[in-house]
């Protein structure tokens, strides 16, 4: 078991003095050359093929990103990955597949393992990039964003993702020449904590900005609601969101701090609801009272709005109090407002045209007398006026 553990873990060339090894190279591929040189041109033939092929597969890569109309599409992210594929990464991958065939020897199939195996790795990483960063290129692709998304955080996310896939492939390129990678493993993800611990409100920010533009609750232009706060989105930033206020001010908020809040997205909404509560006076008819839910009804209607409904709510000291919903069929505040004004006027018509009476605020003072009788600040009429005096 070790041995079979300690051969995976061998490098591709062996520990000996370079000299030696590229005699040994050397001397190996005269003598490969002069025995098999028929088998080699054969070999140099179909490579030659194979790479033509992968040359003009990678010419399709283009053709490929040209079927997204939008650019962001999977065929434009798989088009632009193909269109990474380097020519040294061909070259080596034809001689690998033609290698058993030309008979080389072991010094030459060694030099040609170790080289395709590191250009690989990168190849591959190279390709992985380009796939994630067009996938996230295409999450985030939106025409509400107008791209102020992509430009605030793709240089961040592009520099992210290239060191994580590069220093992923590095590791991988040293642990298959046989370097114990333990150590740098373990050193890189020491130095990364300690960086995270440095600079995790910046790195808080960032990644909420990355929440915001992925999850999307709100975009650059919607209407939002966050504590006792409103306003309209104006950018959305790596660290901080600024939103236009509806007094014209401009409010700067970190992205973490909104994330942790809230957040009403009033541009998402499908309709505008309004509530008024009408006070009508006790002394209205109750025949009135009860056909005042099918006339507010009536009057709402006419505005051109939706109906939801109209009752009785409580007693109050001085009042009857009726409760009125209806909606706006559109979102847009501008036409809700005019419409709740039209409404309001609609409704005094109304009670004016039907006779209810919609009482002022009043208050009544009475003085009483010692024995409990109301004390009259004005003559009793039952006692008529008084006798002129005489002359």
């Amino acid at each position: 078991m070790s041995n079979s553990s300690s051969a995976a873990k061998a490098p591709l060339l062996p520990h000996r003095n370079w000299d030696e090894q590229f005699r040994a190279l050397y001397h190996s591929s005269a003598e490969w050359f002069a025995d098999h040189w028929a088998q080699i041109a054969v070999a140099i033939a179909i490579a030659t093929v194979i790479a033509a092929i992968l040359i003009w597969a990678r010419s399709l890569g283009p053709r490929l990103a040209s079927r997204s109309r939008s650019g962001k599409g999977w065929p434009a992210v798989f088009g632009r990955a193909i269109q990474r594929t380097g020519n040294l990464f061909i070259a080596l991958l034809a001689a690998k597949l033609v290698l058993g065939y030309a008979d080389a020897p072991r010094p030459v199939a060694g030099t040609i393992n170790f080289l395709f195996t590191i250009v690989a790795v990168f190849q591959a990483a190279s390709w992985a990039r380009e796939v994630i960063i067009g996938a996230i290129e295409r999450h985030t692709h939106s025409d509400n964003y107008s791209g102020e998304a992509l430009m605030s955080a793709m240089g961040v996310i592009r520099v992210l993702v290239s060191f994580a896939v590069f220093a992923i492939a590095l590791i991988v390129v040293l642990d298959n020449l046989g370097v114990n990678v333990t150590g740098l493993v373990a050193g890189l993800g020491v130095g990364g904590i300690a960086i995270g611990l440095a600079a995790q409100g910046i790195f808080a920010d960032l990644f909420a900005a990355l929440a915001i533009i992925f999850d999307r609750p709100f975009r650059r232009g919607d209407s939002i609601s966050y504590d006792t706060s409103s306003g309209t989105v104006e950018e959305i930033g790596l660290k901080s969101t600024r939103v236009r206020g509806n007094d014209g001010e401009q409010r700067i908020i970190s992205n973490r701090k909104l994330l942790d809040k809230e957040i009403l997205n009033l541009s998402k909404r499908d309709y505008r609801r309004s509530k008024f509560v009408l006070r009508l006076a006790y002394e209205t008819p109750v025949e009135k009272l009860e056909r005042f839910p099918a006339l507010v009804k009536q009057v709402i209607e006419e505005c051109g709005l939706v109906y939801i409904r109209c009752g009785f709510i409580q007693f109050s000291p001085y009042n009857l109090d009726f409760e009125i919903d209806f909606d706006s069929e559109s979102a847009d505040y501008a036409a809700f407002f005019e419409a709740r004004h039209k409404v309001g006027i609609a409704l005094l018509r109304m009670c004016e045209e039907q006779g209810i009476t919609i009482p002022y605020p009043t208050q009544s003072s009475v003085a009483l007398a010692p024995d409990g009788q109301r004390i009259m600040p004005y003559p009793d009429p039952a006692q008529g006026a008084a006798a002129p005096s005489a002359g």
